[in-house]
C-alpha cells in the first residue's frame, strides 16, 4: 500500500476534521457536508473499497489504519485537527464469519490505532461509527439504546468492543465520546455519492433488475403486517446530518449520553421497499419468494428519541426519498439501467 505523505492540518486556522473512511458511501456523504460548511477536512482512508474522487476538495491521505506501521502516519495527519469521524471498517457480516480474526484485526486493531493516535496529537473528540449490528436479536420490537448488546456475528462484536475501547479512553485521556449506533442506510444525498456497494436490499433489488431477473423476498410469513421483515431505513444524508449534531455536541460541557440510535423510529418491510423502487423506477419489480434465511428477526426498528431529545437530530426522509435517490445514484453510475 503506497501511503501519502501525511498534510498538516489547521493550517488557515479553520475547523479541521478528520474523517477516516472518508472515501466510502457514508464517509463521503460527511466530508461532502464538512466542506460545505467551510471546514478544512482531511480523509484518511485505504482505498480498498473507498473511491479517491468522491472527497473532492479534502484532503487524502492513504493509509490503511488497521496497519500498527501507519500510526505515525495518523499521528502526523492528526495534529492540528479538532476532531475525528471514524468509519474506516469491514461490515459484510457473512465475510466476518468466515474470517473472524481479521475483522477483529481490521476492526478493533484499526480503532484502537487511531485512539493511540488521537492521544499522541491531542485530538480529543471522536464520532464513532457503530451499528445496530450490538443489539443481535433484540426482544423489543422498538430497540432503546440501553437494551442488552447481544451480537450474532463477529462484525457485531467488533462494534461492541470497538464502544467499550472508546469509552476507556473517555477515561484514560479524556475523549469527548459519540457512537452512533445506524439502522438500515440506504439512498444517495448526491447522485455520484450512491452506495457503490451491493450488499444492503436497496442495491441488491436494483441488481437484480439491472440483469433483468426478479428481486427475491427471503420469507414472506413473518408475524408482519404483510408477512416480510420489517426494518428501519434511515436516509444516507440524514445519517451524515446526524455525524454533523454529533461533532457540535461533544463541544458541550455538558454530555449526558454517548451512545446513540440513528434510524426514523418507522418500519418498513422489504415488500414495501421493493414497491417503492418500482414507483421510482417504473420497473416492474413484482418479486420471487425464497426461503427464510436464518437470523432474520421479523421486525427490527430503533428508537430515535434519545437522539432527538439530546442532539436535536431527527431524520427528514422517508422510504420515498431513499428510493427515489437510490435509483437516481443507480442511474448515474456505471451500472444503468436501460
Amino acid at each position: 500500500m503506497n501511503v501519502f505523505a501525511p498534510v498538516r492540518v489547521g493550517y488557515d486556522g479553520r475547523v479541521t476534521t478528520i474523517v477516516t473512511g472518508g472515501a466510502g458511501y457514508i464517509g463521503a456523504h460527511v466530508v461532502r457536508l464538512l466542506l460545505e460548511r467551510g471546514e478544512e477536512v482531511v480523509v484518511v482512508d485505504d482505498l480498498s473499497i473507498g473511491v479517491a474522487s468522491r472527497v473532492g476538495a479534502a484532503r487524502l491521505v492513504v493509509a490503511d489504519v488497521a496497519d500498527p506501521a501507519n500510526v505515525p502516519v495518523l499521528t502526523e495527519a492528526l495534529r492540528g485537527g479538532d476532531s475525528v469521524i471514524h468509519f474506516a471498517a469491514r461490515k459484510q457480516v457473512g465475510q466476518s464469519v468466515d474470517l473472524p480474526a481479521w475483522y477483529f484485526q481490521q476492526n478493533v486493531a484499526g480503532l484502537a490505532n487511531v485512539l493511540i493516535a488521537m492521544e499522541r496529537a491531542g485530538v480529543e473528540k471522536l464520532v464513532f461509527s457503530s451499528s445496530a449490528a450490538t443489539y443481535g436479536l433484540p426482544d423489543a420490537a422498538l430497540v432503546r439504546e440501553d437494551a442488552t448488546l447481544d451480537p450474532i456475528n463477529p462484525y457485531g462484536q467488533t462494534k461492541v468492543v470497538g464502544e467499550w475501547m472508546a469509552h476507556d479512553a473517555v477515561l484514560s485521556f479524556g475523549l469527548r465520546l459519540a457512537c452512533l449506533r445506524y439502522f438500515n442506510v440506504a439512498g444517495a444525498g448526491w447522485p455520484e455519492l450512491g452506495d457503490p456497494a451491493v450488499l444492503n436490499l436497496v442495491p441488491m433489488v436494483l441488481e437484480k433488475l439491472a440483469a433483468g431477473e426478479a428481486p427475491a423476498i427471503f420469507g414472506d410469513d413473518y408475524p408482519t403486517p404483510d408477512g416480510t421483515c420489517v426494518r428501519d431505513y434511515v436516509h444516507v444524508l440524514d445519517l451524515a446530518e446526524a455525524h454533523i449534531a454529533a461533532i457540535e455536541y461533544l463541544d458541550r460541557p455538558e454530555r449526558p449520553a454517548t451512545v446513540f440510535n440513528v434510524g426514523t423510529g418507522e418500519g418498513a418491510s422489504v415488500r414495501q421497499v421493493i414497491e417503492q423502487i418500482g414507483i421510482a423506477s417504473g420497473l416492474d419489480t413484482t418479486a420471487r419468494i425464497a426461503p427464510r434465511r436464518p437470523g432474520d428477526p421479523a421486525y427490527l426498528v430503533g428508537d430515535p428519541s434519545r437522539i432527538a431529545e439530546v442532539l436535536g437530530w431527527r431524520a427528514s426522509r422517508g422510504l420515498p426519498e431513499i428510493a427515489a435517490s437510490a435509483w437516481q445514484a443507480w442511474q448515474a453510475g456505471p451500472r444503468r439501467i436501460a
